[in-house]
């Protein structure tokens, strides 16, 4: 072979490298600007009239929150997942728990809620709300389910939460993440990383985690490794057999579960 012929095969060469590698930052680019729309997929209220509403003023946002009213010490706040409309739980919700006011919320962009959804926004709202609700329910049990088991268990390390309930919980949002884009570096490109395991340690109250057996979304080791984190004694986990992520819900097991987690 010629060495025009071998200039050439490694112009060429060089030349595929730069093209892939300037399509590999161009998708990374991508991956950091649009990411939140891969992680959050707000949803429209389905249920709830005004008289069920309850709007948090917070900052430069006005906070949907579905409500039951309950007079009593006892309360509970649930956070959904990233593609929940909280408010089809509140009859069910309403039926299996009859001595506590409901406080179901609708994240930014959700269920009518103005602004848009981040980390950050959403554990500020879920402070503010805890708040609010502490103030007259001094009994109040945190429930969060799947991205909504983050933002419970950071806000049960920060406030006096009476009972923790995590459904199809997970390590830390970057865990995941990192799993599915395997060829990116999720660590410096991810806002939003949930890191859940950092919270548990600081759990103190009863903690309840519940699994499906075949969920799809979060592996069954990430939720493992969060339940490791928590001290001794503090948490237990328990399996819904014969559920995925999204029908754990479904099984007469559920309401159960949860019932027995507070």
């Amino acid at each position: 072979m010629s060495s025009t012929n071998v200039s050439r095969m490694s112009r060429n060469l060089m030349l595929l490298v730069v093209i892939l590698a300037a399509l590999y930052l161009m998708l990374c680019v991508a991956l950091f600007v649009f990411q939140r729309a891969l992680i959050y997929y707000p949803q429209p209220r389905a249920v709830g009239t005004a008289a069920s509403l309850l709007t948090l003023a917070v900052d430069d946002a006005q906070v949907q929150v579905c409500v039951r009213p309950h007079d009593g010490p006892n309360a509970l706040i649930y956070f959904g997942g990233n593609a929940e409309d909280v408010s089809r739980n509140l009859p069910e919700f309403a039926q299996a728990f009859p001595d506590y006011a409901l406080y179901l919320l609708h994240y930014r962009g959700y269920g009518g809620s103005s602004g848009s959804p981040s980390e950050e926004a959403i554990a500020h709202d879920a402070l503010a709300l805890f708040d609010k609700v502490y103030a007259t329910h001094p009994h109040v049990a945190v429930v969060g389910r799947s991205l909504g088991s983050g933002v419970a268990i950071r806000l049960a390390s920060q406030r006096p939460a009476a009972r923790l309930v995590l459904i199809t919980p997970y390590n830390s949002l970057e865990g995941l993440a990192a799993r599915q884009f395997r060829w990116f570096p999720v660590k410096w490109l991810l806002k939003d990383k949930f890191e859940s395991w950092r919270y548990a340690a600081h759990i103190s109250v009863p903690t309840r985690l519940i699994a499906a057996e075949h969920d799809e979304v979060i592996p069954r080791s990430s939720t493992q490794l969060l339940f490791s984190h928590f001290a001794k004694g503090v948490a237990t986990l328990q399996v819904i057999a014969g559920t995925g992520h999204n029908s754990i819900s479904d099984s007469p097991d559920y309401l159960k579960a949860l019932r027995d987690g507070l």
